[in-house]
């Protein structure tokens, strides 16, 4: 499994070589990558029901979405100019590719983690008995921040505590074989985890509401038929999901099946999803004062844990461009942008 803290500077000296070539397939030819997730599992279906096809087509166009198992690796291979697009979080859209000078814009905002984010403990109740205990994560990653957030609001820090960096895939199994075991993740190892012997969840997402935000980001430079064809084809499909009946019933038992979980499971994950079905709903959130406050406790978070490489001198090393003009950081080093605008022209059918 890739490791956080040594990756990201790898990855950027990747970038930095590769700068030159960031496209190495056809001008009319796209490429996304998505990872497993509750809220990305529709990328499965765009091909199989034959919307993406439709939106190539009014394009002219051709978009491969390819599934990568490992979630970091998936931003890496994007960093590295293997795809036009990935799923991420708005935290690791700045900590990878933005710190690693690729101008990435977000142009959908599928979803906030609303409880598919958690800590949990053996022999506790609540984030104080995590004092003096060893805790497993992605360090780095979304996880360290939700970690983070839950010890500021309940008056503790890192230093109550020691952080050790772990897979996503092997929190599962450290959970269940160590005595006094504390972990955070995501689902749907969050989903294993829970549902063990001992289990108690402490913090979730859902305690900060719209801060983790799970993303479609696109190079800022991509042709506007890829990102007008990409975006009109995920909301067909939240169209369908977000219509009751036998279909969008019959697509989440294959979003089920695809991440290799009953229909149960995943329903239950669904529900720890706050998805936007409604592109003007998404849209209005990139544009709020409090998506600027999540990204402002973010970018001074990735400051402090050393995520901007020994050339950042602040948190104001990459520029964050919002909705109005906004900009957060360098104005002159403006690396992730959240662009409200595909959204709205599919809340409004000009796609």
């Amino acid at each position: 499994m890739f490791n956080f803290k040594k990756g990201l500077f790898a990855s950027a000296l990747v970038v930095m070589s590769m700068a030159s070539s960031l496209s190495v397939h056809a001008a009319d030819s796209f490429k996304v990558c998505w990872s497993h997730y509750a809220g990305w599992e529709p990328y499965a279906l765009l091909e199989s029901t034959g919307i993406l096809k439709k939106w190539e087509q009014k394009y002219g166009i051709d978009i491969e979405v390819v599934l990568i198992n490992d979630y970091i690796e998936s931003i890496n291979l994007y960093t590295a100019g293997e795809f036009d697009a990935c799923t991420m979080t708005n935290m690791d859209a700045l900590t990878i590719p933005a710190v690693g000078g690729i101008d990435t814009t977000a142009i959908i905002l599928g979803d906030y983690s609303n409880g598919n984010d958690g800590i949990v403990l053996k022999n506790g109740k609540s984030v104080m008995d995590l004092k003096g205990r060893t805790v497993d994560l992605v360090e780095f990653s979304v996880s360290h921040y939700l970690l983070s957030r839950a010890l500021d609001m309940n008056g503790m820090s890192e230093r109550d505590l020691k952080v050790r960096n772990a897979s996503d895939v092997d929190i599962p199994s450290i959970f269940k074989t160590e005595k006094n075991a504390a972990v955070v993740t995501w689902n749907p190892p969050l989903q294993t985890v829970r549902n063990m012997e001992d289990a108690q969840l402490v913090f979730d997402s859902s305690q900060i509401p719209e801060e983790v935000m799970d993303l479609l980001v696109v190079k800022s430079s991509a042709d506007e038929r890829f990102k007008k064809a990409i975006t009109g084809a995920w909301y067909e499909l939240m169209q369908k999901l977000s219509t009751p009946g036998n279909e969008a019933s019959r697509l989440i038992s294959l979003m089920a099946a695809n991440a290799g979980a009953t229909d149960a499971e995943f329903r239950a994950q669904l529900r720890t999803t706050a998805m936007f079905y409604n592109p003007a709903e998404a849209a209005a959130v990139f544009a709020s004062d409090k998506a600027a406050k999540t990204l402002d406790f973010i970018r001074i978070f990735s400051f402090e844990k050393g995520l901007f490489g020994q050339g950042a001198s602040s948190a104001n090393f990459v520029g964050i461009a919002l909705p109005g003009y906004k900009v957060l950081g360098d104005k002159i080093n403006i690396k992730l942008r959240f662009d409200p605008s595909y959204m709205l022209m599919a809340a409004e059918g000009k796609l």
